[in-house]
């Protein structure tokens, strides 16, 4: 290029020594440009990086605000159980045949041959009574009766001299009639009189004291000396013995008129007293009252319970279960429930994870479980201690109740088990 054409555009003609200084100016730009463009780059990249955790940090909270918006629930699933209730009743053990004893003759207790414990059996001497005034008495009818006969005697042969006087026509006709009527009253007065011993001398076998049946002195309340009066005299004379069978035993328990239905004759029962720890005793319901009583609401049943090994004692407190027939209900835990203004419902998940409000009916209560008769079907997902916050529609991630898990496989040789394996 020539000097003019440096001239025109206002560039210096290159002296033959500044090639040099060029060329390193012609570097730096270079080297700039490469500068800017790797900041460029650099904040390019920050920006990205900038906006990407931007929008990672927002999609990170929209996930944890759903998450703490969302519910969690315990759950159980309702099923239709074949396996009966048990109720159990307290009730007390009695003997089987329980018989006070009162004396039949008044008098003083002469002796006593057994005490409380003694084993007796039927007809075994208990005690005696002295009766001395029933002694006159029965020496007094025996006179009675002698007179009688001798009275009878006579009436008897007067009748028959006067049947042959008037066959002579020596007497008249109601002569002989009195002396016929005599003579059968006479007949009369000595089978009065006959009776009157008879009965002093049945009254003098009271006057030993027998056992009516086998079992057991449970009560001794005379001693000798004792002053007697007979009979049981309405209650206000005390039994001199009283005597208990002890096998098999009896008990009565009352059950409600909820369950009254579901005890029959001959089920099987279940006894247990609090002092005999472990042991239990299997007895049966020998019957029942067959109707309620109207003041309690319940019905009578009593309950046979062998008693060979003379384990239980009669009077003893002890508690009664007595196994119920299924009732083909749901039975659900009572934590299930919903009691609100407008009833008694239950909360079920469905198969989306949401909330319906189902009204239900109540049966019977077990205590930590109530029967529902309608409402529910098998199979239906029920919210446990649900909330007053929990509504219809609501949405819900449930978690299994611990009886609703399945039961994982137990390895062999003491291997974890593998929890993809579950048996139902």
């Amino acid at each position: 290029m020539s000097e003019e054409r440096h001239s025109q555009l206002a560039l210096h003609p290159v002296a033959p020594g500044e090639s040099g200084e060029l060329l390193k100016r012609g570097q730096v730009v270079r080297r700039t440009r490469i500068a800017v463009l790797i900041v460029l780059v650099i904040l390019a990249i920050g920006a990205g990086r900038t906006v990407v955790s931007r929008v990672l940090n927002t999609r990170a909270l929209e996930a944890g605000a759903a998450e703490h918006n969302k519910q969690y629930v315990k759950t159980t699933v309702a099923r239709a159980s074949d396996a009966g209730q048990t109720l159990a009743l307290p009730g007390t053990l009695q003997g089987f045949i329980q018989s006070p004893i009162y004396a039949r003759a008044g008098g003083y207790v002469k002796r006593w041959t057994k005490d409380i414990g003694a084993r007796v059996t039927k007809g075994e001497l208990l005690a005696e009574i002295e009766t001395p005034e029933i002694d006159q008495q029965l020496s007094q009818a025996i006179a009675a009766r002698q007179q009688a006969a001798a009275s009878l005697e006579l009436a008897q042969s007067t009748s028959v001299r006067w049947e042959a006087l008037r066959k002579k026509d020596a007497v008249s006709q109601q002569e002989l009639d009195e002396r016929r009527s005599a003579s059968t009253q006479a007949v009369a007065n000595l089978a009065a009189a006959e009776a009157n011993v008879q009965r002093l001398r049945q009254l003098e076998n009271f006057k030993r004291i027998l056992a009516p049946t086998d079992g057991v002195i449970t009560r001794r309340n005379v001693d000798t000396g004792d002053l007697i009066d007979a009979g049981a005299g309405g209650g206000l004379t005390r039994a001199l013995f009283v005597v208990t069978q002890t096998d098999p035993l009896r008990l009565y328990v009352n059950v409600p008129q909820t369950y009254a239905q579901l005890v029959k004759p001959g089920q099987s029962v279940v006894v247990t007293q609090a002092e005999l720890r472990g042991q239990k005793f299997q007895g049966q319901v020998a019957r029942t009252a067959a109707s309620i009583d109207a003041t309690s609401r319940s019905m009578q049943v009593e309950v046979s319970l062998p008693n060979a090994a003379g384990t239980l004692l009669p009077g003893a407190f002890v508690q009664v279960a007595l196994p119920l027939v299924a009732s083909r209900g749901f039975s659900i835990p009572n934590n299930a429930l919903v009691i609100r203004g407008d009833g008694v419902k239950v909360a079920v998940v469905d198969a989306q994870g949401r909330v319906h409000m189902k009204p239900i009916q109540l049966g019977r209560n077990y205590g930590e479980k109530v029967e529902v008769t309608d409402g529910l079907a098998d199979g239906d997902r029920l919210v446990l201690n649900p909330s007053d916050s929990l509504a219809e529609g609501d949405e819900v991630s449930f978690v299994a109740a611990d009886d609703d898990k399945p039961k994982q496989v137990v390895a062999d040789k003491g291997k974890a088990a593998d929890p993809r394996k579950v048996v139902p």
